[in-house]
């Protein structure tokens, strides 16, 4: 029979044991297998609520731009003033992130971690798939959204200004600079995903702190970039050939670098052998 003291006893081990857990966190693998899962749900959706919610990551992610405009027009012009106006460029990760909607650069992760388990030629036509129709209702949401700032009158005179002004900054670079600038921007979207399992309770600090870096490195970022580019493109500022060739297409390769190439395969060699061993077989 159990005594009451060794039953306390092994109610405080279980207690230390939970403590320590969850002081501890979510070990590599246990992150890897919640992005897995994730990564799995997203490739099985229906390609219509893909699509819808892609569209919305376009709309929503212009806050980020507009967070931007408007504490450039309205801060005023001092050394710090770069400092809080990139602040503003969070404000669209928060909405998509947090509101679940399908960014394309999450996916350079979350869609990517079901291939490097199982690299077959129906898992990478799945995520060929999946990352066609998202950046495609990415750039479609950022369209309608940058059609709306610049005619819809929504906009002061001031903020109208300095989103131009934004605008022609991010775009305006030569391709090699943005692909190079897009590289880092991949790997810290990748890690904010890699990140968010582990930060019950913090979400909104890691996405804060992740998303205003990119920012404040001036690193470029494909979806947020794609408002801008659509904002210069429908006031005729910008020209197809150069939105398309001399912004666009490099930063895409430099986010999907830092994303998949880098970021994801780093984490997969991390967990490689623990989930081989994990997969072996029982005698």
């Amino acid at each position: 029979m159990t005594s009451t003291s060794d039953h306390s006893i092994e109610l405080t081990r279980k207690e230390e044991d939970d403590a320590i857990e969850e002081a501890v966190g979510l070990s590599p693998v246990l992150v890897f297998e919640t992005i897995r899962r994730e990564g799995e749900e997203e490739l099985e959706r229906p390609a219509r609520a893909l699509w819808f919610s892609g569209i919305a990551a376009g709309l929503l992610i212009s806050f980020s731009v507009l967070g931007e405009s408007i504490f450039r027009a309205y801060l005023p012009d001092e050394s710090w003033r770069y400092l809080l106006e990139n602040a503003g460029y969070s404000l669209g990760f928060l909405l998509v992130i947090l509101g679940r909607m399908q960014l394309f650069t999450e996916n350079t992760i979350t869609t990517v971690v079901p291939v490097a388990l199982n690299p077959t030629k129906a898992a990478f036509a799945r995520t060929a798939r999946l990352w066609t129709i998202v950046l495609s209702a990415n750039v479609v949401g950022a369209f309608f959204i940058a059609s709306l700032f610049a005619y819809g009158g929504i906009l002061s005179d001031d903020v109208f200004a300095a989103m131009v002004d934004l605008s022609h900054h991010a775009t305006g670079m030569p391709a090699m600079e943005g692909m190079l600038k897009g590289v880092p921007a991949g790997i810290l979207i990748a890690a904010l995903v890699w990140m968010l399992p582990s930060s019950q309770g913090s979400e909104v600090a890691v996405i804060v702190i992740f998303t205003w870096l990119i920012a404040l490195g001036d690193f470029t970022h494909i979806v947020a970039g794609s408002v801008e580019m659509a904002f210069l493109m429908v006031l005729g500022e910008l020209s197809f050939m150069q939105a398309t060739f001399g912004f666009f297409v490099p930063v895409l390769i430099g986010n999907v670098i830092g994303g998949t190439v880098i970021f994801t395969m780093l984490t997969w060699a991390q967990v490689q052998p623990e989930v081989e061993e994990t997969d072996k077989p029982t005698n």
